[in-house]
C-alpha cells in the first residue's frame, strides 16, 4: 500500500507571510499557498471517511473553530491527533487519541473578550476600544455596514438616562456647528462627497459634543474633550508627543502629535473615498492591516478619539499590532515545535502511543536549564460534552426569551461549534426544531423556545452529521440570568450578548497566516488557545534559596499533577494563551542511589514516572 501524505490549506499567501515561510516568494503573493506548495489536489469533500485514510493527522491551525473541528473529524475516525502551536518563544506538541488521552475541548477554553457596544460608542478607557471604534468606522464608511458596528454615540445606553427635554435641546445646540443629521454614518458621508474635514467635524467633535450632553455618563468619568479642525491646524507638525525625535526610532513605531494624526486622517479619507469610487457599484473594501492606506485611517482616527477621551496615543506599529491581532512569530519556536511534531509522529507510527508526551517549549530555562519540558497525557475528561460515551450537557436559559435562531446559531453553532445541526424535542412525538436542510425549518428563527412547549427539564438532541457528533442537551430554564445574559453553559462562564471586536493579543496563541508586517501570527477573532507552559520558576535563578526549595520539594511530595496545574491555572487566565505551571521542575532524579530509588517509590505512589532526570506525571 502506497504511502502519502496530503497538504491541506485554504489559504492564500499574504506580503507578511514571506518573512518566515520560506517556501513562497514575492511572485507567489495572492496565490493559494497549496497550490505554491504543489501538492495535492484539494479534496472538496472532508468528511469522516477522508480522515479515516490516514494513520494520523498534525494540526497547525491558527484558530479555534478548525481546532475544534479537526478533534471531532479525528474522534469520530479514531485516528491519532498531533496538536500544536506556537506564540512567541512558546510553544507546545500534545498528542489526542480517543479513549487514551485528553480531547482537544476535554477542558473549557477561555472565551474571547468581548466589549459593549456602548463602552465602544460612548465609553472608551482603553486604547483597544478606540482601535475597534476605528475598525468600525472604516466599515462604516468604506466597506460593509454591519448594524452591530455602529460608531455614532448609542443613545440607547441605559447608564446615560437624562432629562429628555433637556437632552433634546442639547443636542441640537451640539449639531448646529456642522448642521448634522443623526442618520447613516456612510449615507452622511457620501453626500459630503468624503470631505475630510466634514468628517473629523462630525467625529470628533459634533459626536464628542453630544456624549456630552449625556451627563450621567461622566458623572464618574474624565469627560472627552472635543476637537476643532481650525485649532488643530495651528499646531506644529510631525512633532512626536513623546518627543521621541531619535534617527534610531523606526518610522512605524513613532508617536506623532495631534496634528499630524488629523492630517493622516485627511490623507487617508481622500485615498479611501478614491479607491472606493474604483468598485463596482455595491461593492466595498474590506479592511487589511497589510493595507497602508487601510492601516493610516486605522491608526490616525483610533490616535485621535485617544486624544479626545485622554488616553495616550500609540504607535502605528502598535495600533497594527492590535487591530490585526499580533503576536511575534519566531521561525526558531516554529522549527523546534515542527522537529517536537514529527518526533511524536515517529512513536505513533511506530505503535507506542503510549510513550507521547505533552511537550512544552518555554521563554526561559527551568532551574534545571531545561527549555522543554515534556508531561504524561492526560486521561479524557469523562464529562467532556464532545468525546464523552454520551455527551451531554446543561444549558441554562429562559426559554420565553431565547429563539431558535439564537439557539442555532449562538448555542450550537458558536459555544458548540456544530457546523450543520439538526435538533430534535425528545417529547415522543419527535419534533424537529432545527434542520440542517435549507429552507426546511426557516419558519421557527424567530419563534421562542417556548413556543415548542420547551421549558425547564426538557431534552433536546442535536446531531451534527458532518461531524458525526451527537450531543443531549438539558434545558435548565432561568429568569434570573445576569444583565447582558443570554444563557450559561452549567460549569462554564456566562455568555454575554454583544458584538466581537478584536481585542490586543500579546497572549494569543497561534501558527497561522494573517500576519502583518511585523513576524506574525493570527487572529484572535479566531480565538485560538493552544496550551502552553511557562514555569513558575521562570525568571528565577538555579540558585533558589532555602525556602523555595523547600516549597518545591513539598509540592513534589504532594505528588506530581500537572494536569491540574493546568486546570488550576486555566481557571485564572482570562485570554486564549493558556501558562501552565509544571510544579515538579526542580525537581530532580539524579539523587544518590538509595535516596533515588524511595524518591521514585514514591513518584510511582503517587502516579508519576521519572523520565531522564525529570519526574513526570
Amino acid at each position: 500500500m502506497a504511502s502519502f501524505v496530503l497538504y491541506i490549506d485554504l489559504d492564500t499567501i499574504d506580503v507578511s507571510n514571506l518573512n518566515r515561510q520560506f517556501l513562497f516568494q514575492k511572485k507567489h503573493v495572492g496565490r493559494s499557498k497549496s497550490q505554491v506548495r504543489k501538492k495535492s489536489k484539494l479534496n472538496p469533500d472532508y468528511n469522516v471517511e477522508f480522515f479515516r485514510q490516514f494513520t494520523l493527522v498534525m494540526n497547525a491551525l491558527d484558530n479555534r473553530a478548525a481546532r475544534n473541528h479537526v478533534n471531532r473529524m479525528c474522534l469520530a475516525a479514531d485516528i491519532p491527533l498531533i496538536e500544536s502551536g506556537t506564540a512567541g518563544y512558546l510553544g507546545q506538541v500534545t498528542v489526542i487519541k480517543k479513549g487514551v488521552t485528553e480531547c482537544y475541548e476535554c477542558q473549557p477554553k477561555p472565551t474571547q473578550k468581548t466589549f459593549p457596544g456602548c463602552t465602544i460608542r460612548n465609553t472608551p478607557s482603553e486604547p483597544i476600544h478606540c482601535i475597534v471604534w476605528a475598525k468600525y468606522l472604516f466599515n462604516q464608511l468604506f466597506g460593509e455596514e454591519d448594524a452591530d458596528q455602529e460608531v455614532s454615540p448609542d443613545r440607547a445606553d441605559p447608564e446615560a438616562a437624562w432629562e429628555p427635554a433637556e437632552a433634546e435641546a442639547r443636542a441640537l445646540a451640539s449639531n448646529e456647528d456642522g448642521e448634522i443629521k443623526r442618520v447613516s454614518t456612510k449615507e452622511w458621508a457620501k453626500s459630503t462627497g468624503y470631505d475630510p474635514v466634514k468628517l473629523f467635524t462630525k467625529l470628533f467633535k459634533d459626536d464628542i459634543r453630544y456624549l456630552l450632553t449625556m451627563d450621567k455618563l461622566w458623572r464618574k468619568r474624565k469627560p472627552p474633550v472635543p476637537l476643532d479642525w481650525a485649532e488643530v491646524q495651528k499646531q506644529e507638525e510631525n512633532k512626536s508627543d513623546q518627543q521621541n525625535e531619535s534617527s534610531a526610532v523606526l518610522k512605524d513605531q513613532q508617536v506623532l502629535n495631534v496634528r499630524s494624526y488629523a492630517d493622516l486622517f485627511s490623507k487617508s479619507v481622500k485615498t479611501l473615498s478614491l479607491h472606493l469610487a474604483e468598485k463596482a457599484d455595491g461593492e466595498a473594501l474590506i479592511w487589511d492591516k497589510d493595507d497602508p492606506s487601510a492601516m493610516d485611517f486605522v491608526t490616525s482616527a483610533a490616535n485621535l478619539r485617544m486624544h479626545v477621551f485622554g488616553m495616550n496615543m500609540k504607535s502605528r506599529f502598535d495600533i497594527k499590532s492590535m487591530a490585526g491581532n499580533i503576536i511575534p512569530a519566531i521561525a526558531t519556536t516554529n522549527a523546534v515545535i515542527a522537529g517536537l511534531i514529527v518526533l511524536e509522529g515517529l512513536k505513533i507510527l511506530s505503535g507506542k502511543i503510549d510513550q507521547c508526551r505533552t511537550i512544552f517549549l518555554n521563554k526561559q530555562p527551568n532551574p534545571r536549564k531545561k527549555l522543554l519540558v515534556p508531561c504524561a497525557l492526560d486521561p479524557p475528561n469523562p464529562n467532556c460534552y464532545v468525546c464523552a460515551s454520551k455527551p451531554e450537557v446543561t444549558v441554562k436559559l429562559n426559554t420565553h426569551k431565547v429563539t431558535v435562531l439564537t439557539l442555532q446559531d449562538k448555542i450550537l453553532k458558536e459555544k458548540f461549534a456544530m457546523v450543520a445541526p439538526d435538533v430534535q424535542i425528545e417529547d415522543g412525538k419527535g419534533t424537529i426544531l432545527i434542520s440542517s436542510e435549507e429552507g426546511e425549518t426557516e419558519a421557527n428563527n424567530h419563534r421562542k423556545l417556548s413556543d415548542f412547549g420547551i421549558r425547564n427539564g426538557s431534552r433536546l438532541q442535536a446531531d451534527d452529521f458532518l461531524q458525526d457528533y451527537t450531543l443531549l442537551i438539558n434545558v435548565l430554564h432561568s429568569e434570573d440570568l445576569e444583565k447582558d445574559v443570554e444563557f450559561e453553559v452549567v460549569g462554564d462562564a456566562p455568555e454575554r450578548i454583544g458584538p466581537k471586536p478584536s481585542e490586543p493579543t500579546s497572549r494569543n496563541i497561534s501558527n497561522g497566516s494573517d500576519d502583518g508586517a511585523q513576524p506574525s501570527t493570527s487572529t484572535a477573532a479566531e480565538q485560538d488557545d493552544v496550551v502552553v507552559v511557562d514555569s513558575e520558576d521562570e525568571g528565577t535563578s538555579s540558585n533558589a534559596d532555602d525556602a523555595e526549595g523547600r516549597s518545591r520539594k513539598r509540592k513534589l511530595e504532594k505528588g506530581c499533577e500537572c494536569g491540574g496545574a493546568k486546570r488550576a491555572r486555566a481557571e485564572q487566565e482570562q485570554d486564549d494563551l493558556m501558562i501552565v505551571e509544571s510544579e515538579d521542575e526542580g525537581a530532580s532524579c539524579s539523587l544518590g542511589e538509595e535516596e533515588n530509588r524511595s524518591h521514585k517509590r514514591k513518584l510511582e505512589e503517587k502516579g508519576c514516572e521519572c523520565i531522564g532526570a525529570k519526574s513526570v506525571c
